[in-house]
């Protein structure tokens, strides 16, 4: 974890123990670990996404001839009436 071996965390946790006092070392953790929940799930629904748009199809792109043959067959038939 982050590369720190096990007197390292023990020597943090004393410290912070030492700093903000037993009673809210437990309010601090579970803080800690709510946050940490949130990020997770913050990160699993922007790769859902992430995923979801990579693996769908693209929409059919409609012909640009098409759409303005059509448009002229329309004019040409308003010019014959």
């Amino acid at each position: 974890m982050f590369g720190l071996g096990g007197q390292e965390l023990l020597l943090i946790l004393f410290v912070v123990l030492l700093f903000f006092g037993p009673q809210k070392l437990p309010e601090l953790m579970r803080g800690l670990g709510k946050g940490m929940k949130e990020f997770k799930k913050a990160q699993a629904d922007l790769e859902d996404e992430f995923h979801k748009a990579v693996e769908s199809p693209e929409p059919p792109k409609k012909p640009v001839e098409a759409t303005a043959s059509k448009k002229e067959n329309e004019v040409s038939t308003a010019d014959k009436s």
